[in-house]
């Protein structure tokens, strides 16, 4: 499989900063913010910028995990489902709720974290950080913060692994036929 290296560990490093930055500088800093990474490369990647924040401002944003599973529009065409769970244990009223999540392309993915977010509550508004946007909208959605924009081809993908959960940083692209 033929990949090529668009982010490595220090790269992905440099933007999670840059984009907590960009995060405190459009927010006029940390008040009545929250983070929810989409599960499942987003927390973790939400996870790290919770902890530039508490570096840079010296205070503890609230933080969790959204499952998107049963509000996905092609759900009946899985056959089996992935629930996992959702974990926010504070409330979203009146809050700016950055969802947070390792790619983005069609932007169904974020429609369905919207609906669930919305489920909870009537957040002040929803921001959405992102590291890669690969583009192809096929709905109207676009990120407050992008790490990097890279266009790919119909017969490439991008692959965000993280060492949480993959053992290593990087981002490829790969020839997927």
């Amino acid at each position: 499989m033929k990949k090529r290296v668009i982010l490595d560990k220090k790269a992905i490093g440099r933007t999670v900063t840059r984009i907590t930055h960009e995060i405190l500088e459009k927010n006029a800093g940390c008040t009545g913010l929250c983070l929810i990474g989409i599960r499942t490369r987003g927390v973790y990647l939400s996870q790290r910028i919770h902890a530039k924040v508490t570096d840079v401002e010296g205070i503890t944003l609230p933080i969790g995990a959204l499952d998107i599973t049963m509000y996905r529009d092609d759900i009946s065409k899985l056959r089996w489902p992935e629930v996992k769970k959702t974990e926010i244990s504070f409330d979203v009223n009146n809050m700016t709720v950055v969802l947070v999540d390792d790619v983005l392309h069609t932007g169904r993915t974020t429609r369905a974290a919207i609906d669930a977010i919305m489920d909870l509550g009537r957040p002040k508004r929803i921001q959405l950080a992102v590291l890669v946007d690969r583009g192809e909208r096929e709905l109207p959605i676009h990120p407050d913060y992008a790490g990097t924009v890279c266009p790919v081809n119909e017969n490439e993908e991008v692959l965000v692994r993280m060492s949480e959960i993959d053992g290593k940083d990087e981002v490829v692209i790969v020839q997927t036929r």
